[in-house]
């Protein structure tokens, strides 16, 4: 009896060991705050966080030893909320500018992007002087509103996500809608009885999109970078920008082996 229990307590001890070791990996678990309604790159699939920025990071962190639980919210406060530590990281095609640097810490760049102007077809707002009086959609914050804002006598309306700005776009509330451009295009796609077209359009390659984290956690930045950089060196990278964006190629710097998009924090 002794050498049966004995032996009942060697087996349930390795079980306890093995169960600790393979039931769950220890990983840290780190909250990520991103859009869901910008498609290729951020958006919402049967109740799954996906897109290009989300799945590279997804990539990432698996690569770099932590877990991603993703968070919608509204760009307008996703930056504050990393900066404050209620995100660890934001994942919403954020353009590392120099004025959000006094703000959060970026990664290195993970795309490059055009800014573009939706309109109505036939409108004609091709050009920085054709403007004057017009209404243009713009998400709250973003780089688009600032893009915007610098259109000589535009009036910029703010929302609060991309759906909302279509929405009145389509209903003739907007003249333009200020976007980035895979988004316009997925929007137009989406909708082709609706009469649109690209209008003024520019490159926007010196602000890479990039994650944002806090000033503070530098150990976490290293581990982005470092995770970005094998998904570049692999191939990764190009594999899931042609997954996601079907007729935009990818940056060269991105392309399997590229010098990638080095972004340097203030």
């Amino acid at each position: 009896m002794r050498k049966l229990l004995s032996t009942l307590a060697v087996v349930v001890a390795a079980a306890v060991t093995l169960t600790a070791c393979g039931s769950s990996s220890g990983a840290e678990t780190l909250r990520v705050g991103t859009l869901t309604d910008a498609p290729p790159s951020i958006y919402v699939d049967n109740g799954r966080f996906t897109g290009y920025d989300n799945e590279l990071l997804r990539d990432i962190a698996k690569r770099e030893g932590f877990q991603v639980e993703f968070v919608g919210t509204e760009f307008a406060g996703l930056l504050g909320q990393v900066a404050s530590g209620q995100l660890d990281i934001g994942s919403s095609t954020i353009s590392a500018t120099a004025a959000r640097k006094k703000t959060v810490a970026f990664s290195n760049g993970y795309d490059t992007s055009y800014t573009t102007v939706v309109t109505k077809k036939g409108a004609g707002l091709t050009g920085t002087g054709s403007f004057a009086g017009k209404r243009l959609g713009a998400v709250q914050g973003s780089v688009q509103d600032e893009f915007a804002g610098k259109l000589a006598g535009a009036q910029v309306v703010r929302f609060p996500d991309y759906n909302a700005g279509f929405a009145q776009l389509r209903t003739g509330g907007l003249d333009g809608w200020v976007v980035p451009k895979d988004i316009g295009q997925k929007y137009l796609d989406q909708n082709p009885a609706v009469p649109l077209e690209f209008g003024y359009t520019v490159l926007d390659k010196d602000t890479p999109s990039s994650y944002a984290v806090s000033k503070s956690n530098k150990d976490l930045l290293n581990k982005l970078n470092d995770g970005l950089a094998k998904a570049i060196a692999d191939g990764t990278v190009a594999r899931l920008h042609g997954q996601f964006f079907k007729a935009a190629p990818v940056a060269k710097e991105l392309s399997q082996g590229g010098a990638g998009l080095p972004v340097k924090n203030l």
